[in-house]
């Protein structure tokens, strides 16, 4: 479907709600519809939502991108914002990552390991950080916000930092937020902890926000010009 010169992917699915996003890297629409909306409200809802798509797009088109990763000795990768010269470390053990106080990553990994086994090493480890400091993060927000999670986790995701099934009180946090500023992870926390008071992201999201952490905007500006990671996009 074409809505006001923009070309938007339809899926239908057995689903309740309609969702709408907008994918990085070109702003590439994709609307997930349940089976009984018709065309007709697809392009209303499409419409409704013409003004934050093409922000969406325009901010994914002025955002930086990192060039694909090698995972070499000298290459740059980020840690809480830290940026970080990598070594890659060849032995036959079993393999690791390092953090030095250096500000040097290296990545011990066996002979002949691929660049898929090394990114594997780093992104567990980048999990593994997440999983470290995020208790420390709820134990402080959960008694600010008035709300608690029933469990949450971290994923790789390509159209959002976080998400919160509301029903199951279950937050998800981005993978990529380990490369971020500690603040981001800090604010993308609180935001989806305010969304088991609101669903939405209306005035009342907004107001709650400012009450718990006013400082969001701020957080939410570095995020949205960070590097985004190199990845090879599909819908």
């Amino acid at each position: 479907m074409t809505v006001s010169g923009i070309n938007v992917q339809i899926v239908r699915k057995e689903i309740k709600n309609l969702h709408l996003a907008v994918y990085p890297p070109d702003g590439h629409v994709r609307v997930a519809v349940p089976n009984h909306v018709s065309d007709d409200n697809v392009r209303l809802a499409v419409v409704s939502r013409l003004s934050w798509i093409k922000r969406q797009q325009q901010d994914f088109k002025g955002q930086a991108r990192q060039s694909e990763r090698s995972y070499i000795t000298g290459e740059c990768h980020y840690y809480f914002g830290k940026r970080c010269r990598l070594e890659i470390i060849e032995r036959d053990a079993k393999p690791e990552v390092k953090l030095l106080k250096s500000g040097k990553l290296k990545l011990y990994v066996r002979p002949q390991a691929s660049v898929g086994d090394k990114e594997k090493l780093l992104n567990a480890w980048y999990r593994e950080e997440l999983k470290r400091v995020v208790p420390e993060l709820l134990g402080k927000w959960q008694p600010i916000v008035g709300k608690e999670a029933a469990d949450w986790g971290v994923r790789k995701m390509k159209t959002k930092w976080g998400s919160c099934n509301i029903d199951q009180r279950r937050i998800w946090l981005n993978l990529e937020l380990a490369k971020k500023p500690p603040e981001c992870l800090e604010y993308i926390l609180v935001h989806e902890l305010i969304h088991l008071h609101e669903r939405h992201h209306n005035e009342r999201f907004r107001s709650l926000l400012d009450q718990f952490l006013p400082q969001w905007r701020t957080s939410q500006k570095t995020l949205n010009t960070s590097p985004l990671a190199h990845e090879t996009w599909a819908y």
